[in-house]
């Protein structure tokens, strides 16, 4: 099922041989159903939760520099395969706004991104910041929801300034030399 599948892509399992040909045609079938209308609500609520929660669960105790090396690694796969097996499996959905592509990346920030101790590791005097958290922040900052900016936006731009400066957000420029 796709459900299986996506979860599955989760969990660090590869998925069989035809079945990525399998799950497109799942999904248009899905899409043809009185369900299609739903598409999204079962996306977001069904698949990319659960799987953004399998992720966090990994790292979610996790302080400090061992935070920020489990963050950069747990970003390194989402971005490079999950993220890209999420958009092959859904791409009969492809030209629907919102995108999976923006859909999963919201996910990942308001589920794994800003529900870890991510601020606090940041802050410390010598914490080294893998380069694969900058590219993760500057990312999840180039996506944004239809309502525009919220509080979730803001507090990632809080976090971007502890690693980026200058840095030029919603109210205006931020840099640590003053």
């Amino acid at each position: 099922s796709i459900h299986n599948a996506v979860i599955s892509v989760f969990q660090r399992k590869e998925l069989g041989e035809n079945d990525l040909y399998t799950l497109n045609e799942g999904v248009r079938q899905l899409l043809k159903t009185e369900l299609g209308s739903f598409f999204t609500e079962y996306l977001q609520n069904q698949l990319l939760t659960k799987g953004m929660v399998i992720l966090r669960d990994r790292i979610r105790f996790y302080e400090g520099q061992k935070l920020l090396d489990s963050l950069a690694d747990t970003w390194d796969f989402f971005f490079c395969d999950v993220l890209t097996m999420l958009q092959a499996i859904f791409y009969p959905v492809q030209g629907k706004e919102p995108s999976v592509r923006q859909l999963a990346l919201l996910h990942f920030r308001n589920i794994i991104t800003l529900n870890l101790k991510l601020d606090e590791a940041l802050s410390r005097p010598r914490a080294r910041v893998p380069p694969s958290i900058i590219q993760m922040l500057l990312i999840l900052q180039g996506v944004h929801e239809s309502k525009g900016v919220t509080d979730d936006y803001l507090r990632l731009e809080a976090l971007i300034q502890k690693v980026v400066s200058p840095y030029l957000g919603t109210h205006g420029l931020f840099s640590r030399d003053g």
